[in-house]
């Protein structure tokens, strides 16, 4: 029998865990041998940390935002890698559920599973979904740009470990927490690895949304994919260049995939960053009620609306 946590549990517990992500950070390690990437990776690393140079990840009041209802959150281990466990941040709605709800993996971007995505899990978690954001760098966080293409680069180089660790981040969603339904969800990388997700689960998942990731166009890569996808590009990104989101969007259709790519215009990378130079809150706002929408159709079969919760 497996015993799922209520909210009301995971509400007791809060005040047991909250202080995990203030304490201390992890050993100090010896460098890392230098990752053997792909030319295409390494193309991709320097195009991201070129649109990334001046940027820092501090939290705005543009991301801090409250979500839309109360939420419980804390620090989760969802799994274990190498003997080291796997800690994320979980959130979702305060108030009961007649019945399991509908989650969401959300990736973080290049920086680390930082304050910005934590609130953007606790906003999610808000819309009516149990969000957990997963950690793909194991502990660590920067707001240095070259230390963060060092983070991205050792995640590049290790892309079986990260296939590993969504797959127990979805295992823990479903088998745990009892999800009927499960998304994958993130921004820059995050938003490549959302894609990740899906071809790590391309039967299991239900429903990716990929922000302005890097992606594949091959027609073996995409081909087992069987979940409908919604990828959010801007038209002026140099760090994903728009050829390749063409590419990628006509090779969905060719394979008659159920996918929608809306490219912005006059927009450019990380424009739903709040934290980012090219932040656009107009073109942000839209591509989160696009993403509400999506969601509500894929994992809850209904139309833009919020049922089920006792407020």
């Amino acid at each position: 029998m497996i015993i799922r946590p209520s909210p009301a549990a995971l509400a007791a517990l809060l005040l047991c865990t909250a202080a995990l992500f203030a304490c201390g950070q992890p050993p100090e390690e010896s460098p890392a041998e230098e990752p053997v990437l792909s030319t295409d990776d390494r193309e991709t690393a320097e195009r991201i940390a070129h649109e990334h140079a001046h940027d820092a990840p501090s939290a705005t009041p543009a991301v801090a935002s409250a979500p839309r209802m109360p939420v419980v959150a804390r620090a989760v281990e969802y799994g274990e890698l190498e003997g080291v466990p796997l800690t994320g941040y979980l959130a979702m709605p305060e108030a009961e559920s007649a019945e399991p709800l509908p989650a969401i993996i959300v990736i973080h971007e290049w920086w680390g599973l930082n304050e910005n995505i934590r609130a953007m899990t606790e906003r999610l978690a808000g819309e009516g979904y149990v969000a957990l954001a997963v950690d793909l760098y194991r502990g660590a966080t920067t707001e240095d740009p070259v230390e963060a293409r060092g983070l991205m680069q050792g995640l590049m180089g290790a892309r079986d470990q990260g296939r590993d660790n969504v797959r127990q981040a979805h295992d823990y969603l479903v088998s745990y927490l009892g999800a009927p339904a499960v998304a994958s969800l993130g921004w820059c990388l995050g938003g490549t690895w959302a894609l990740e997700t899906g071809l790590a689960l391309p039967d299991r998942l239900d429903a990716v949304v990929i922000y302005y990731g890097n992606v594949p166009a091959e027609e073996a890569v995409l081909a087992p994919l069987q979940m409908p996808i919604l990828g959010l590009f801007a038209e002026d990104d140099a760090a994903v260049p728009l050829a390749g989101v063409h590419a990628f969007r006509d090779q969905l259709a060719a394979l008659g995939k159920n996918a929608h790519i809306e490219i912005y215009p006059g927009v450019d990378h990380a424009f739903a960053n709040p934290s980012g130079g090219n932040y656009d809150p107009e073109t942000a706002e839209d591509a989160w009620q696009r993403t509400l929408a999506f969601l509500a159709a894929h994992l809850r079969g209904e139309d833009h609306e919020h049922h089920g919760l006792h407020e």
